[in-house]
């Protein structure tokens, strides 16, 4: 019995000894775990831009398929740049994140915001919202910019109002005078994209040997309501004057397109409908387009937006080349990558 009772005994010891050990190995790979795993805070000028939403839904996916490897924490800048600096102020103090993906409030504060950032020597990748000197990327090892070329926008917007008007001139030069009447709306005024998007699409239009007449540029702030209101007032002041509306983005085309259809105008009928054109193919706007609604959009790839400045990042905190195992390229400028756009119509979509 004595003997019975001590190999009980030996073999409880062994079982606590495994039990000890292997909680011991679970926890050390918990923590290992958690070491690896890095904190990534994405700080959106807003989270109302429909665009920036649809960035937002393609990093949420990358963490999705990478749990092990990334944590996203989004913030919402609100539009007010002074919101955005408490908010990177907070995650330096705590020391909450391993990296940061910034798309910017106010584009022209680009270097005093990285000034804070580079000082806590936190990898950033700029996206989106391009900082109106690029110099201020420059001045940072650790900080890439991620985003489009603005003209190839207004270029491929061009192209697409070209493209309509030679098919349909009678119809849309209502006036016959064999000039394009137009209404820009305008992202904002001192926003490098919307000034190359607004520049280029009339000279591409002009380029073409079509000339044009701007019968009004207003800044409607990226914004729908802003854009719905404004066109009404415009509309009341050149009614059927106007013979194509541009807009920066879909977001204001979609709003310029409510009042249209307030005044009977873009319901399906090809013989009352004003081309309207926008940026970004955002889904709202590729159904208007499925419908012959909307004339077209110039597709910015929300996912490659997200994929690219998720890359990048990764690459920086790992302390890899910055392009590392990608194909991307850096411009001119040696900090940015530019991803393309692509025409958005009926016939160009990609379904």
């Amino acid at each position: 019995m004595k003997i019975l009772r001590k190999i009980l005994i030996i073999i409880e010891i062994i079982i606590t000894m495994i039990s000890v050990f292997g909680n011991e190995k679970v926890n050390s790979q918990i923590i290992n775990e958690n070491k690896n795993l890095v904190k990534v805070g994405v700080l959106l000028y807003t989270f109302d831009d429909t665009y920036i939403s649809l960035v937002r839904q393609s990093l949420e996916e990358i963490q999705k398929k990478n749990q092990s490897k990334v944590e996203f924490t989004f913030y919402d800048g609100k539009n007010d740049q002074s919101i955005q600096n408490q908010t990177i102020d907070m995650l330096i103090e705590n020391k909450e994140v391993d990296l940061l993906l910034l798309n910017i409030v106010d584009i022209r504060r680009a270097q005093e915001v990285i000034n804070k950032i580079k000082y806590a020597n936190i990898p950033v990748v700029l996206f989106n919202r391009e900082p109106l000197k690029m110099e201020a990327v420059q001045s940072y090892a650790k900080a890439y910019f991620v985003g489009t070329n603005a003209e190839e926008a207004g270029v491929l917007q061009g192209e697409i109002l070209i493209d309509v008007w030679n098919k349909d001139k009678k119809t849309i030069d209502t006036n016959g005078d064999n000039i394009m009447q137009y209404v820009m709306l305008m992202g904002e005024h001192d926003n490098l994209e919307a000034i190359a998007r607004t520049e280029y699409s009339i000279s591409t239009i002009n380029d073409a040997g079509i000339r044009t007449q701007e019968l009004a540029l207003e800044d409607c702030n990226w914004n729908r309501e802003i854009a719905k209101e404004t066109l009404g007032t415009l509309f009341l002041r050149y009614g059927n004057q106007i013979e194509v509306i541009i807009s920066n983005n879909d977001e204001m085309a979609i709003g310029a397109i409510e009042t249209l259809q307030k005044y009977g105008y873009n319901k399906g009928n090809n013989t009352k409908t004003i081309p309207v054109v926008g940026v970004d193919a955002i889904p709202a706007a590729q159904e208007l387009i499925k419908q012959g609604v909307m004339t077209g959009s110039v597709l910015q790839d929300a996912s490659a937006m997200a994929e690219a400045s998720y890359t990048i990042g990764m690459n920086l905190v790992n302390h890899k080349p910055p392009l590392d195992g990608t194909k991307y390229k850096l411009d001119d400028t040696g900090v940015a990558v530019r991803l393309p756009y692509r025409k958005y119509t009926s016939q160009d979509r990609h379904d």
